[in-house]
Formats: structure tokens, sequence, C-alpha cells
């Protein structure tokens, strides 16, 4: 008797291993796929329950990516899922060759260059398998020269985040990816339709684009200036205000020592001189001085252009630091651009991420970026540039004299006017200086 009953102890452990284990074969669960698409990459993410096992192996003929999730299973049916995707024409499940392996399929229109990786929870998301593709005919896109030998002044415009990367969340669950870029558009609108300056966008709808690539899109753009848009977070609601940040030291002379050791690129980054120095004994020394120079005249400007974008602000919002500020930040590492990032208030205080939200408020925000960038380089326009050629003109505001008046005497528009002076209203002072737009 008592050998039976431990037989049937022995039986009934076993069952209970095999129940145990069961659930390993899937003991992830795909919850989610979601598309990005930008005009020459697509980023897709699965969304996972716990982290991911992966391999992935390409296959043409027709061009696919195949990608296999150890322990997954899944409901979904992906037959349903969103695509405006030039580069992916869908997504489906296929048989794997292992047990418990949940295989996908991308399938693709083109021949892409593939970027897999895991990415640990961040809210709003949990754990994501990610799959950037990168189509492999896209040529190196450079702003067609103008007619003349004078150019216009490019300004990168940035709006940060986008697409999977929600950035910073307010209190009542607004992203800011969703606020930088109609700010951004709005900069880069007006930079537009200012003659003699030409706006670049590195983004213009919700989707990733790598940090590296941002300041690459730049300088292919020939980029006189990059303007990075953001807006500001912590952990407790109270802290408010613009800011305005330039490159650190430190962050600089680390991207000198990169570009240093990348010799092939000494040509791209240092234009005609760096193909006369190539493969000459003392490389390396004048490379390092060249770089030194374009960095510290990048930093010299982009420290300018920050100051005169934060007097601007001033006018429109609270500042949280009334001077430029220098950090360690990966978009404004290029050494040959000046760059700066704007961080248009903080989306954690829950004032601020109202106001971040408004038509009014960004239109401000956007004019005041505007303003200061424009200021500067009326200033310090470079000298084949069509906006070096124009005269500055300034109207000394005198007795009897209105906006309109001053408007007719210039042949300008008063709204113009206002905008050349950053003026919310149509007063004007005696004695008051005003900047003619396009003198």
């Amino acid at each position: 008797m008592n050998k039976n009953i431990k037989n049937i102890f022995k039986l009934l452990s076993s069952c209970l291993i095999v129940l145990t284990a069961a659930p390993a074969l899937a003991a992830n669960k795909l919850e989610g796929v979601r598309i990005w698409a930008a005009p020459e990459s697509t980023r897709v993410v699965f969304d996972l329950s716990a982290a991911p096992e992966y391999s992935s192996f390409s296959l043409n003929q027709p061009e696919r990516l195949v990608v296999d999730l150890k322990s997954t299973s899944t409901k979904l049916d992906l037959a349903k899922l969103a695509n405006n995707s030039k580069l992916v024409k869908r997504v489906r499940i296929s048989k794997p060759e292992t047990k418990g392996t949940l295989r996908l399929v991308i399938e693709l229109q083109k021949s892409v260059k593939a970027n897999l990786f895991a990415l640990a929870p961040t809210a709003p998301y949990g754990n994501r398998l990610v799959v950037d593709l990168e189509d492999n005919s896209v040529q190196a896109k450079t702003i067609a020269a103008p007619n003349s030998s004078l150019r216009d002044i490019i300004v990168a415009v940035d709006a940060g985040h986008g697409g999977d990367d929600p950035g910073s969340i307010g209190p009542s669950g607004m992203y800011e990816k969703k606020v930088v870029l109609p700010i951004a558009k709005r900069v880069a609108d007006k930079i537009n339709a200012t003659p003699g300056m030409k706006a670049v966008m590195t983004r213009s709808g919700d989707y990733f684009v790598n940090l590296n690539k941002r300041s690459e899109l730049a300088r292919k753009s020939k980029a006189d200036l990059l303007v990075s848009i953001h807006a500001d977070a912590f952990t407790s609601p109270q802290p408010q205000g613009a800011s305005v940040w330039v490159l650190s030291m430190r962050r600089a002379n680390t991207e000198i020592g990169r570009w240093l050791e990348q010799k092939e690129k000494h040509s791209e980054l240092l234009g005609g001189a760096g193909e006369i120095i190539q493969n000459t004994d003392n490389e390396q020394y004048l490379a390092m001085t060249l770089l030194d120079m374009s960095m510290d005249r990048s930093m010299a400007i982009s420290h300018s252009v920050a100051s005169d974008v934060l007097k601007d602000l001033d006018r429109v919002t609270e500042l949280h630091k009334p001077r430029p500020e220098s950090a360690s930040l990966a978009v404004l590492k290029a050494p040959d651009i000046p760059s700066i990032l704007v961080e248009t208030g903080f989306i954690s205080n829950p004032k601020e991420e109202r106001l971040l939200t408004s038509a009014g408020h960004q239109e401000k925000l956007a004019n005041a970026i505007y303003t200061g960038v424009v200021r500067y380089f009326e200033a310090n326009a470079p000298v084949d540039t069509l906006l070096a050629k124009k005269a500055v003109i300034k109207h000394k505001v005198k007795k009897g004299e209105s906006l309109s008046v001053i408007a007719s005497r210039y042949n300008v528009s008063v709204s113009s006017l206002k905008q050349a002076n950053n003026l919310s209203t149509d007063t004007v002072r005696i004695g008051q200086q005003l900047l003619i737009p396009g003198a």
C-alpha cells in the first residue's frame, strides 16, 4: 500500500512539473505591433509582456526580414495592422522551425538595412523589440546651389523625439513630441517666409529620427545653424520656464576626438581643407587644429544665438534659466554646425502643459525663436549670403509717427514690421528704434 502511495505521489509530481513547465513555452506575449513611417526609413515596434529573446535573418526574391521570438505567443490579427510605410508591405506570422517560437515575417517593398534592438519599459510603453529599416537606395540629399553666387542662410529645425519616443509626458498625458512639432513647423514657416533664409526640418511628422542622424541631416543640408526644440520635465510639478542650451566643452572635446579617429570623414567635415590635408604626414595634427578652430567658432555662434533667443523668449514666457546653459546633449554634438536646444517650458508643470498645447502660445514661442535667430544673422550674416548684402535700416520713432505711417514710408506691411521687432501691439513710443524688414 505504501509503495502504491509513493507511485501516486511520483505521478502527481511529474504532472505538476509538466504543468508548471508548460507556460515557459510561451512565457512572453506579443501584445502589439506598431509601424512608424518616416520619408526614408521605417520603425517597426513589437510590444511584449517581457524582455524578448530574439534572432533574425533576411531573405530576398522577394525581400523579407524574418524575426524569431523565443517562447512567445500572440492572439493579434496582423492583417488589420495600420501601415503607411513605403518600405513595409505587411507583417505576418509564419511557421517556425522550433516549437514555442513566434516567427514574424516583415515583407518589404525593397532592399533595406535593418537594425534590431530591445528596449526596457519606459512610460507609456512596456518591453519592446525595435526594428529600424533604412532604404538602401537613398542617396545623400543636398541643398541645390542658387543660380547666383549668393546663397540663402540655411537653418535646420529639429522637433525633438517622435514616433515610438514620446519624450516627456505631462500631468494630463500630453506627449512632448506632440507639442514640439507644431512649434518647429511654425519656426520653419517663418524662416522660409524670410527672403535670404531657408529652413530644413529633420522630421515633419510623427516618426523617430536617430539622434546622430539629426546633425547629419543638418550637415547634408549645409546648415548654418541647428535649432532643436523640446519641452522640459521634472519629477515634481513646480519647475517652470524656458531655457536654451549649448554644447558643453567636455562633450565638444570628445566629439573632436571621435572625428579625428575617422580619417575618411575629414573631407566631409572640413570641406576643401580636408581634401588638401588628406594623406599628408601631418594629417592628424592639421585636422586637430582645423577642428579646434571650427568647434571654437561653432560654439561662439551657438552662445550668441542662444543669448538672442533668450531675450525674445523672456518677452513671451517665464525663463527657467536667464543665460545659455551647457550640457552634453547628443543633438548638439556636431563640431562644425552651430547648434542650440530650446526647452520651450516644463510639460511636467500643469500650467505650462496647458500653455504648450495652446496654438496661441505655440505661435508666441515660435516667433520668439525665429526673431532671435533672424536678429543674429542680420547682424552676423556670412559674407557669401543674400542676407549679408541687404542694408539693415533702423528707424527712430518721431513725434506724431504711428506704426502704419512708418510701414507706409518704407513700403512694408504693419504685420512684418511688428514681427521684425517682436511687437505684440501697434503702439510705439518716441525714440524707439525699429528694424525695417527686407530693407
